[in-house]
């Protein structure tokens, strides 16, 4: 019930035992309201392996209200680090795109992007943090923000783990804040996920986010993904905005897709 993980090691094949080297988490808070559940997984026969997750619901619904999350394809980075990304054919489901020019993100300023916006869309974006001490993006934002949902960004404010903690090199940290996503009543709580992730030294942001109504998944630099239900109580609850706290930040680039069903 802590939720679900990945272990790395070693096959000892005059043993029969794997030894394990390293490990991590899917879901970095508790597997209900609204959590990561449940992962089921295959070798893709390219070096990778497969991960589909259950999603537990956060509002009393009628009948079963789970969901399943986008299979993630994890490959290894290095002998202890995996590398995770959506897998299959996802880009099929894209409609109507959109294209956001490179712009400057003022300190303390939240840009709303005109246009970008959507209950069922992919983002893509790449965003130079420029020494700021967090750069978030909101979706799901109402005009008034009476409801948006938060991925924050926060620049070298992990731990200090292996070879990189030795050299005096720090994790980031992902976060995805769920707590102003609804204004309904019975919409259960859930403390933000908050997970690390390491950017080599100069690396951008790159942020690949989904949005499907009711869940919210969020891939960044190929290294790390976090994901949490949703349940927005308003019709005009659509829109994208991004921020830098302290500092000015760069956007480099951003595309944004209204995704298509599946059926």
């Amino acid at each position: 019930m802590s939720g679900g993980k990945y272990l790395l090691g070693d096959d000892d094949t005059v043993r029969d035992k794997l030894v394990l080297t390293a490990g991590g988490d899917f879901n970095f808070g508790p597997v209900s309201p609204c959590g990561v559940h449940a992962p089921s997984a295959t070798p893709d026969g390219k070096g990778g392996v497969v991960v589909l997750f259950n999603m537990n619901s956060g509002k009393p619904t009628p009948g079963w209200g789970h969901l399943m999350s986008l299979p993630r394809r994890l490959t290894l980075l290095g002998r202890d680090e995996i590398g995770v990304e959506p897998a299959g054919a996802i880009e099929s489901l894209r409609g109507v795109g959109q294209q956001v020019s490179a712009m400057a993100l003022p300190a303390n300023q939240e840009v709303v992007l005109d246009g970008v916006q959507g209950s069922a869309m992919e983002i893509v974006a790449e965003i130079d943090p420029r020494g700021a001490p967090v750069v978030a993006m909101s979706v799901l934002r109402s005009p008034n923000r009476e409801e948006y949902t938060r991925i924050a960004f926060f620049s070298e404010r992990g731990y200090a783990r292996g070879p990189r903690g030795l050299q005096g090199g720090r994790d980031s940290v992902i976060t995805l804040d769920t707590s102003t996503s609804s204004t309904l009543a019975d919409v259960q709580s859930r403390p933000p996920e908050t997970a690390p992730v390491y950017l080599e030294p100069g690396e951008p942001l790159r942020l690949r986010v989904f949005v499907d109504r009711s869940i919210v998944e969020v891939f960044a630099n190929g290294r790390q993904c976090i994901a949490a239900r949703v349940y927005p109580g308003r019709d005009d609850s659509l829109g994208v905005s991004l921020r830098s706290q302290g500092r000015d930040a760069t956007l480099k680039s951003l595309s944004a897709w209204t995704l298509k069903g599946i059926y």
